[in-house]
């Protein structure tokens, strides 16, 4: 609905795209505008988008820094294109300029619009607006001049004034979408916490660029966003890596075992290691070791000695921890393994996402050594499957491989923070104690198949473990071809029947008559069900299969398939989940729309793909 007399626009959901130089607090402002909105009942999505380079020259087109957030009522994405663009200098402008939607709006910094900015950006004129053919509502708003003004009292000096521009587009926005600005108040005191002065400043900028929309306001429209219902309880805005740890510290409490993580720093998985370091108070051992390696082998010692043992990492430190990671799978123990996927191969794209890990965690160590694997869908989605890695590696003695990637895990949604009894108790598999004398250390579980967890110091459990194949009776070590065939088989059953204790794949936007299952798995989640859902408005019978449990596939797996004519694996890489199902499902034909551009996809584009497949245009790819 357009209201022309106030000039308010009431629309479902808005997206605005936070852009300017990496230095220029993209990333907070559009973090503090998010946690705003989802403390008013908005559903959230976000997407930080970070420049590659540690630090790109300031105002270069190669170091502008992007934060885009859609608000509303049903959001599952960050939006294919915004609704608002903000762009604090000529680069993030030209960088920025076609994620716009066609009559969408765009906040600009005039004073930022200098010939030597214009010509770092690459400009071949003095009009950027013309030279782009940008014919949407520009504002043009003398940002860094205002924040001058607000300040010039205050004290500070100059760097430091300028680098609150950032809370002076903020206090604009806010205005533009009716948000509360002493929300956003509250939240930069907390911030600023320990720098008073600091907090003080930024509270008079943001309420000066609040004030600024006020003065503008015949000139630009104003937005009004729906919410929606909601479950009571306590809201929170989230970040999928913070979500992480918090369902680690979750299913430590639920399993009785203290927490560790043994980690090594590296890009986009770092705030897992940060978030856990914060939480001494509750028992954890967060360590960072000298290298992933040694992250990996503390992990592995921490979970011999009876802990809950996690380690984090990306796809460069996943490689690295291969054959760590085997060591675990020989010793039968628990290890969760976090892999914040990003583009690659070797250094790749720090900053980007991808889901190119898959066949890595599903393959990439040496012998016959199975693993469960699982992905998180969402950002909230994090903290549910950090949780079941966990229950998992417990209760089947076993490493687990959760596979996030760059968009949710530094991307953020509105979460309802849960009561503890929402979820199970996590039950260790100890040795039992009618088993005490006849114990061996590969004594079985007889349903799971799961080796008995023997804690050091356990009065009467002494034993050892190692990488060194094991005699399935003694413990001892074996060289014995039918042994290892035995015990190889055994660890490979113990994985499949993980299957009888995960739950059954459901599916979105189905009916009785759909004849086409869309499918994808982990983080792609949101922008494949927005996509099913536009085809279905278009009049194809599509369905959704969103895949949370990689290995084993969830028991029903082959059963759903065998309901649909068709069947359309979406996935940002070459294939590799596509292959895998091929592989399981070898009379089933899969294809597939990929990319592999450091970016998510767009709904648009999956919608295209699939009726371009439907229409056979595309018969495989």
């Amino acid at each position: 609905m357009n209201n022309e007399n106030s000039r308010i626009k009431t629309l479902e959901k808005v997206a605005v795209r936070f852009t300017g130089d990496s230095g220029d607090g993209m990333q907070l402002a559009g973090n503090i505008f998010t946690n705003v909105s989802a403390g008013m009942g908005n559903s959230v999505s976000t997407f930080p988008d970070y420049p590659a380079e540690i630090r790109a020259p300031q105002g270069s087109l190669g170091g502008v820094s992007g934060f885009q957030v859609s608000i509303g009522s049903g959001v599952h994405t960050p939006g294919d294109r915004c609704d608002v663009l903000v762009a604090m200098n000529p680069a993030a402008l030209k960088q920025n300029h076609h994620f716009l939607k066609p009559g969408g709006v765009i906040i600009t910094d005039a004073d930022s619009f200098r010939e030597e900015n214009l010509r770092k950006a690459k400009f071949a004129t003095d009009d950027p607006i013309s030279e782009l053919g940008i014919t949407s509502q520009v504002v043009e708003v003398p940002v860094t001049s205002m924040t001058k003004a607000a300040l010039a009292d205050s004290g500070m000096d100059q760097k430091s004034i300028l680098k609150c521009r950032n809370i002076f587009a903020l206090g604009l926005i806010c205005w533009l979408f009716d948000r509360p600005v002493e929300s956003a108040v509250e939240m930069l005191r907390k911030k600023f916490a320990k720098k008073p002065a600091v907090a003080e400043a930024n509270a008079k900028v943001i309420r000066a660029g609040y004030d600024y929309g006020h003065n503008i306001h015949a000139s630009v429209s104003t937005y009004k966003v729906e919410t929606e219902p909601i479950v009571p309880g306590t809201y929170t805005d989230v970040k999928g890596n913070e979500a992480t740890a918090w369902g680690l510290i979750l299913a430590a409490e639920k399993a009785g075992l203290p927490l560790y993580l043994g980690s090594y720093p590296i890009t986009p998985a770092t705030d897992i290691l940060h978030e856990l370091a914060k939480r001494k108070d509750l028992g954890v051992k967060a360590c960072q070791m000298e290298d992933e390696i040694a992250g990996v082998c503390s992990a592995i010692g921490a979970s011999f000695a009876g802990s809950l043992a996690a380690t984090s990492t990306s796809g460069p430190g996943l490689a690295l921890k291969s054959e760590g990671i085997g060591l675990a799978v020989m010793a039968e123990l628990p290890l969760v393994v976090i892999d914040v996927q990003r583009g690659g191969p070797s250094t790749g794209l720090p900053t980007k996402t991808e889901q190119t890990d898959l066949a890595q965690a599903l393959y990439g160590r040496n012998g016959e050594s199975p693993i469960a694997v699982v992905a998180p869908t969402s950002p909230t989605d994090c903290f549910n499957m950090a949780f079941e890695a966990s229950r998992i590696a417990v209760e089947h003695m076993t490493p687990v491989v959760l596979l996030s990637d760059a968009f949710i895990g530094n991307g953020s949604s509105a979460w309802r923070i849960p009561e503890p009894d929402e979820f199970p108790e996590i039950h260790p598999r100890y040795v039992p104690e009618a088993l005490r004398e006849k114990w061996t250390p590969y004594m079985r579980d007889a349903e799971s198949l799961a080796r008995y967890w023997a804690v050091p110091g356990t009065p009467g459990l002494m034993h050892r473990i190692g990488g060194l194949e094991k005699d399935e009776h003694s413990g001892g070590i074996s060289t014995d071809p039918a042994n290892h065939g035995k015990m190889v088989q055994l660890r490979r059953e113990k994985i499949a029947r993980i299957a009888n204790d995960i739950p059954l794949q459901t599916l979105r936007c189905d009916s009785e008559d759909a004849d086409t299952l869309l499918i994808g798995w982990g983080g792609t989640y949101g922008h494949l069900y927005d996509a099913a859902e536009e085809l279905r408005r278009r009049g194809h019978k599509v369905a959704l299969a969103q895949f949370r449990y990689i290995n084993p596939l969830p028991a029903n797996t082959a059963e759903i398939f065998a309901r649909f004519k068709n069947l359309i694996v979406a996935e940002l890489n070459t294939g590799q989940f596509a292959d895998y199902l091929q592989a399981r499902f070898p009379r089933r034909l899969f294809r597939r729309i990929n990319k592999v551009e450091g970016q998510p996809f767009l709904v648009s584009e999956v919608v295209a793909k699939v009726e371009e497949i439907l229409a056979g245009k595309i018969e495989t790819e």
